[in-house]
C-alpha cells in the first residue's frame, strides 16, 4: 500500500535522523521529476511501500559526509528534502534556489549546486549551507564532479555545450571550454574527466588541466549519464535516447563497449545492489527496471511520472566516498 506523508519546513540545522532499527529493510527512494513526489521502494519485495511528496521537480540526491542524512533536490521547487538515508522517513525540507544536481567536495567541507533553471553554479559551506559563491558561466548547468583532491570541480553546461572547471581553493574559473552538443554525466576517471554528449551519442574524455579532449567513444542515442560498477570494473552508460534506448557497459581502460544492454523507456540514474542487480531509473516509462548484467533480463516496478534520480540503501555498506555516479 502506498502512504503519503507531508514533509514539515524545518531548519536543517534542527534535524535529526530517526534511529533505524537492525532490521529496517533495503530501499530504493525515486525521484520522479514530473511527478513531484519521491517513491521509496523495499527493495526485498520490489513493493513501492510508501510516496513522499516534494514541490514541483525532485531530480537528484547527495548523502552528507556523515552519511545521517540524504538530500534530495527539487530544482522546480527550489528546495532540499532531507531524509533518513536507511529508512526513507521525512526529515524535512529547506528553500534553496533552483538545486538540481548537488555534490560535495572529497573533504565534505563545499557543497556544490547547479541550478539548470536560473543558469548558475553555487558553492555553498556544506556545514552552514551558506552560500559563499555563485557562478554564471553558461546555459542549463547540468552535472558535476571533482578531481580526488578536491582542488578542482567540473559543471557541464548543456545550453552551452560546454564543461566548466573553478579551484575549489580560490573560488576562481580556470577554464570554459567547448566540448560537443548537449552535454551531460561527468566524471572524473583514470586522472582524466568523463562527459556524456547527449546530441553526439557518446562520451568523451577530457584533459583536466586544460580542458583539451583527448578521447571519444561511441556509447547510444543521447549518452546521459555514467556510473561505476561497486568494483570499477566496469563503466556503465545511460543511453536515454531519442531513439533505441540502451545501457552501455565499457572498459574503463579502453573505453570501448562490451555489451549494450537494450532497455526501453528511456534509461536515466541506475544503482547496483549486492545482489549484483542494476535498478534503472526508466525516464519515460514511470517505472524502475530492475536488471541481471549476466542475462540482460530485467523486470519493472511501477513508480511516478517521469523517474529520475535513485539512490539504494544498500550503498551504506561500501567504505569511501559515496555519491549517485561512484558507490
Amino acid at each position: 500500500m502506498i502512504t503519503r506523508r507531508t514533509a514539515l519546513a524545518l531548519p536543517l540545522g534542527l534535524l535529526a535522523p530517526a534511529a533505524a532499527a537492525q532490521s529496517a529493510p533495503p530501499i530504493a527512494m525515486v525521484m520522479n521529476s514530473a511527478g513531484a513526489s519521491i517513491s521509496v521502494i523495499d527493495m526485498t519485495t520490489r513493493q513501492v511501500i510508501g510516496t513522499h511528496p516534494a514541490f514541483r521537480e525532485p531530480s537528484h540526491w547527495a548523502l552528507t559526509p556523515d552519511r545521517k542524512t540524504l538530500y534530495v533536490t527539487d530544482a522546480g521547487g527550489n528546495a532540499f528534502f532531507a531524509f533518513d538515508p536507511l529508512t526513507g522517513a521525512p526529515l524535512g525540507h529547506m528553500r534553496i534556489a533552483d538545486p538540481y544536481q548537488l555534490a560535495y567536495s572529497p573533504d565534505g567541507k563545499l557543497l556544490v549546486v547547479n541550478a539548470l533553471r536560473l543558469n548558475f553554479v553555487d558553492v555553498y559551506d556544506a556545514a552552514s549551507l551558506t552560500l559563499i559563491k555563485r557562478f554564471h558561466v553558461g546555459k542549463l548547468p547540468s552535472h558535476l564532479d571533482f578531481s580526488p583532491d578536491g582542488r578542482w570541480c567540473f559543471s557541464s553546461q548543456q545550453g552551452t555545450d560546454s564543461l566548466f572547471s573553478f579551484d575549489t581553493q580560490t573560488l576562481e574559473p580556470r577554464w570554459t571550454r567547448h566540448i560537443g552538443s548537449t552535454p551531460a554525466g561527468v566524471l572524473w576517471h583514470n586522472g582524466k574527466v568523463l562527459v556524456c554528449i547527449m546530441g553526439e551519442n557518446g562520451i568523451i574524455e577530457v584533459d583536466p588541466v586544460d580542458g583539451s579532449i583527448t578521447r571519444r567513444q561511441e556509447t547510444g542515442p543521447g549518452a546521459h549519464n555514467i556510473f561505476f560498477d561497486e568494483g570499477n570494473q566496469i563503466l556503465y552508460i545511460s543511453n536515454r535516447g531519442p531513439g533505441d534506448t540502451s545501457l552501455s557497459a565499457l572498459d574503463p581502460v579502453t573505453l570501448e563497449v562490451r555489451r549494450t544492454y537494450p532497455i526501453a523507456g528511456g534509461p536515466d540514474d541506475i544503482g547496483i545492489a549486492p545482489d549484483g542487480k542494476i535498478w534503472i531509473a526508466l525516464r519515460f516509462a514511470e517505472e524502475v527496471a530492475v536488471m541481471d548484467p549476466a542475462t540482460g533480463d530485467y523486470d519493472t516496478i511501477p513508480v511516478g511520472r517521469s523517474p529520475h534520480g535513485l539512490y539504494l540503501s544498500t550503498c551504506l555498506s561500501h567504505k569511501g566516498k559515496l555519491t549517485a555516479e561512484n558507490f
